[in-house]
């Protein structure tokens, strides 16, 4: 990936190295490095400490933890676009005899299947994989401490069962079907199961005094789809770029959007925090943007992965240090200090290319009983519904070729909308999932479920 640091002025440059900086100080990481992506490429980069006595650039690895999860999530993915596999089947479809086949493959994905947050013990993070040699040591003697489905319960264990499912499901090892499926297509060369050098010793800081104790480094063995990665800035880099536009050797758009879309129940304090969990990535409403990816940490490694697609701008960054600096905030106002600071500036308009007929006759106002709404045709071929001002249902549309529209999110997802013409072929009305819009609010002599009031509109009598 190029890098193009002219792109952002030395004032923004330097408002990014100053939150690093006083992120490293502050949190006392013997080393942070960070970088910033926006419109496909790397914009900047920046780095505090060292490892081995350098400065560490874009090339140097550090574990990832649970960024690993979002990873296993695209090869989940992979598997339901060929259709090897459906979201909503049961794990004893698939990978029979865990103790967990009630959950589905959506709920693993979403941490909604029920499991445990933590295999048993010894801690899985600081010890060897050896130690959890089969599924049954990971998942424990009961695998579902809560109701299949009902809440939201972040879950090791469901990751380990994903690259399990993964596994069986292409008759190879995890790491080895990630390997030719997502890193070589995506050109993450340096992004590994086990470390390359050059990369970052993880490190435990005393909470009391400036000195340090070496975390030890173990190979996870089934965990190793929950969080046994090494990766850099720049593969993780890359990375974003993928989750935010997709790449068709790999996942297409409309799948990474799938990943990025809440997919969870959330408790009642991540309701106030504007907290979700999407298919294997995080979201969340921060500074008024909605901020999508994964945050990770292992022993002596913390890290995290931050996308605001509707900004184009995407931050990473990594320290060697099991605690210290709040790296989900960090990446968050690395976003948010180039969106602030340096907006996108919007492509040129230009008029379509072609247009239907058909569809543009549908264009313009349209009343769902007295509620004002717009139809619009969008440069991609589709079109939006949603309120003429104001809050309201939205929804981008799908053309069908037949002269019919899908919704594709927000309330109308799925719903089909369809031109009810008159004999003449002038359009009387549309219908979208049973819902009548009308020219006029309540027009007459239009299909509005339950009539109109024949005396029309009319004042207090």
């Amino acid at each position: 990936m190029t890098t193009s640091q002219e792109e952002l002025l030395p004032a923004t440059r330097r408002a990014l190295l100053h939150r690093i900086a006083v992120a490293q100080a502050e949190g006392r990481a013997p080393s942070l490095v960070a970088a910033v992506v926006r419109g496909g490429e790397v914009v900047w980069r920046g780095a505090r400490g060292s490892v081995d006595g350098q400065v560490p650039d874009e090339d140097v690895q550090y574990r990832i933890g649970s960024i690993t999860k979002t990873f296993t999530a695209v090869l989940v993915l992979r598997l339901r676009d060929e259709g090897v596999l459906d979201l909503g089947d049961p794990l004893e479809k698939h990978l029979p005899g865990t103790g967990a086949g009630e959950a589905t493959v959506a709920e693993l994905l979403a941490h909604t299947g029920g499991l445990a947050a933590e295999s048993p013990a010894p801690w899985w993070e600081r010890t060897p994989g050896s130690l959890r040699p089969a599924l049954a040591d990971v998942l424990g003697e009961q695998p579902l401490p809560h109701p299949v489905g009902r809440r939201y319960h972040y879950s090791n264990p469901g990751y380990t069962v994903l690259g399990a499912l993964v596994e069986r499901l292409r008759g190879a090892p995890w790491e080895e079907v990630l390997r030719r499926e997502v890193l070589e297509p995506l050109g993450l060369h340096r992004t590994s199961g086990a470390p390359r050098a050059p990369h970052a010793g993880g490190w435990a800081v005393h909470p009391w005094a400036d000195v340090m104790l070496p975390e030890p480094v173990e190979d996870l063995g089934l965990m190793a789809p929950a969080g046994q990665l090494w990766s850099t800035t720049g593969d993780l880099a890359r990375f974003a770029v993928f989750l935010a536009r997709g790449d068709e050797r790999v996942l297409s758009a409309e799948s990474v959007r799938e990943m990025r879309t809440p997919a969870a129940p959330v408790e009642a304090t991540d309701v106030v925090a504007g907290f979700s969990y999407g298919l294997g990535m995080q979201l969340q409403r921060r500074d008024g943007r909605l901020l999508v990816g994964h945050s990770g940490s292992l022993p002596g490694f913390l890290a995290n992965l931050t996308i605001d697609v509707e900004d184009d701008v995407a931050a990473v960054v990594l320290a060697n240090c099991t605690s210290g600096p709040p790296v989900f905030a960090l990446g968050a106002d690395l976003v948010r200090i180039v969106a602030e600071a340096e907006p996108c500036i919007p492509q040129p308009w230009r008029p379509l290319p072609d247009v239907d007929r058909d569809a543009l006759e549908l264009t313009g106002q349209w009343y769902w009983g007295t509620n004002a709404f717009v139809l619009r045709l969008t440069a991609d071929g589709g079109a939006s519904l949603g309120p003429l001002g104001g809050p309201g249902r939205r929804s981008r549309l799908r053309a069908n070729g037949d002269g019919t529209w899908t919704g594709l999110d927000g309330y109308y997802a799925g719903e089909l909308l369809k031109a009810v013409r008159r004999p003449d072929g002038s359009v009387s009305h549309l219908d979208l999932g049973s819902f009548v819009f009308t020219r006029q609010p309540y027009e007459e002599g239009a299909s509005v479920p339950g009539g109109v009031d024949p005396e029309g509109w009319r004042g207090v009598r």
